[in-house]
């Protein structure tokens, strides 16, 4: 996947969400928002969906930064790490923000990115298999 790093743990699904967000914060993250897109498809589709949990991750110091650098980056605030199960695993994924603000040509933006990316491969490894 070239937009994002993807991994099976071995935990269940309620145990990799919680574990991922705790990696988060030794990272200096905090968990902004969480779609549980499971409990909304059921909602308001009547649809039965498998455990698939969007978090929106934030990093304040570098959210503040890009914003500074590019007014309307929050159009692709926060990062996304998704939680979800598959063949009775929990998959990971978590985006690569360097490929995502790739496409605003802004030299410093592309530094926060590089930075964030940087404690997102952190989270990442810390995660074990």
């Amino acid at each position: 996947m070239t937009y994002g790093s993807k991994k099976e743990l071995n935990l269940s699904f309620e145990k990799s969400v919680d574990r991922v967000i705790e990696a988060l914060k030794d990272e200096g993250f905090g968990v902004v928002s969480t779609i549980d897109l499971k409990e909304k498809f059921r909602e308001k589709l009547g649809i039965d969906f498998r455990k698939y949990v969007i978090l929106g991750a934030c990093h304040p110091s570098s959210a503040h930064n890009a914003i500074m650098a590019e007014e309307n980056v929050g159009l692709m605030l926060p990062c996304n790490v998704v939680v979800y199960e598959k063949n009775g695993h929990a998959v990971v994924s978590i985006i690569k923000p360097s490929v995502a603000m790739g496409m605003i040509k802004n030299e410093e933006l592309k530094q926060v990115a590089l930075l964030v990316e940087s404690k997102l491969e952190k989270v990442f490894n810390s995660l074990g298999g």
